[in-house]
């Protein structure tokens, strides 16, 4: 789950929060001895032409057909029209910069079509305006009012092998909604490991289940393979409510059934998932604590040494302005306009070095 809400530029009105969960379809195999490892930007159109990147998903490997984990928080403003982009590349390097790695297609919209549709889904363009091949993307949101997390420890026992004598699996976590099973979680890979333990983790409840304990809950394991074709080990189907049974002295636990397998003879499972730990807590918001009486305190420090130039110089940070003003006191009264909000007592202590102080004039 990319997971902060962003405030649009200038808008003062009441907002909503809406996530949203990327996917895409038929990307373009930009790789020549492998798939394309697709990656999907989100960027914010402020003013004009004016775009900023709001954030990333993780970068899949080998994969056309990528359903990404991290998901984007987003204030929705009925009476604004919000523009989004989002951008999906090949990922080939190690660098930040995206303008480097190859491009797979765009899609430009607002966020009100994402909110009336809820699941949208749109076929990606070129920088010239083309189809990108048979290429699609597809975000689905929803509104934000559940801030319940569900926290987890999850350990899997006699695996099947799907290597000679090892599997590196991993679990994918599916919530069934209206369009089908959402990928709400996916655990990082064990390597060579029949009876992994994965780092702990949380899903938010409303990826996870939609708030309601009783909803399916899918479980998928899969033996992760470099070229993107997993082989699945077993799966099995659950509820919240029966997750949260499972301790560290009796964990829930869970046959991963291989439907391909059924038909064998003596087939029992092709292991066993055991959930150690499943507890629900509220994930509290910056306004809970506001609300709740946390208070901001405002502390500044100044740097008077030669460093930052003659002050007579208007190149200097401490340039004496004639018009009263200069880069520190705009700094300064830029943050303490916001904070003095959340500051009861208004008092902003200041501290100094380097300064030479009169009468003596010493540092």
């Amino acid at each position: 789950m990319a997971l902060g809400g962003a405030l649009m530029p200038g808008a003062t009105h009441w907002a909503t929060k809406v996530e949203l969960t990327i996917s895409c379809d038929n990307l373009l195999d930009m790789d020549v001895f492998s798939k394309s490892d697709p990656l999907c930007a989100l960027y914010i159109n402020t003013t004009g032409s004016h775009w900023y990147e709001f954030g990333r998903t993780e970068m899949i490997l080998n994969c056309l057909n990528p359903k990404f984990t991290k998901r984007f928080v987003i204030d929705y403003y009925f009476e604004m029209v919000q523009r989004l982009k989002f951008c999906v590349y090949d990922i080939d390097n190690n660098t930040y910069d995206l303008s480097d790695d190859d491009f797979l297609g765009e899609l430009e919209c607002t966020l009100g079509q994402i909110v009336s549709n809820r699941h949208m889904t749109r076929s990606l363009l070129l920088k010239n305006g083309r189809p990108a091949g048979r290429g699609t993307i597809t975000i689905c949101a929803e509104e934000i009012t559940d801030t319940r997390v569900a926290n987890l420890e999850v350990s899997g026992r006699r695996l099947d092998k799907k290597f000679l004598w090892w599997s590196d699996p991993f679990l994918e976590f599916f919530s069934q909604t209206e369009a089908g099973w959402q990928l709400a979680h996916r655990t990082e890979v064990i390597n060579n490991n029949l009876n992994p333990t994965w780092r702990p983790f949380r899903i938010s409840m409303r990826s996870l289940c939609g708030g309601d304990v009783e909803k399916p809950i899918r479980v998928d394991c899969y033996d992760h393979h470099v070229s993107g074709s997993h082989d699945l080990i077993g799966s099995f189907k659950t509820t919240l409510a029966e997750l949260q049974t499972g301790t560290y002295l009796t964990p829930a636990e869970f046959e991963c059934i291989n439907p391909k397998k059924l038909k064998k003879k003596g087939y029992q499972n092709s292991g066993v998932i055991c959930i150690k730990r499943c507890q629900v807590e509220k994930e509290f918001t910056f306004l809970d604590y506001i609300m709740g009486g946390c208070q901001i305190n405002f502390t500044i420090a100044i740097d008077f040494t030669g460093s930052n130039g003659d002050p007579t110089n208007p190149q200097s940070l401490h340039y004496i302005n004639p018009e009263g003003y200069n880069e520190y006191l705009t700094a300064i009264w830029a943050v303490g306009n916001v904070i003095q909000d959340y500051d009861s007592n208004k008092k902003f202590p200041v501290f100094g070095f380097g300064a030479q102080i009169p009468p003596s004039w010493h540092v």
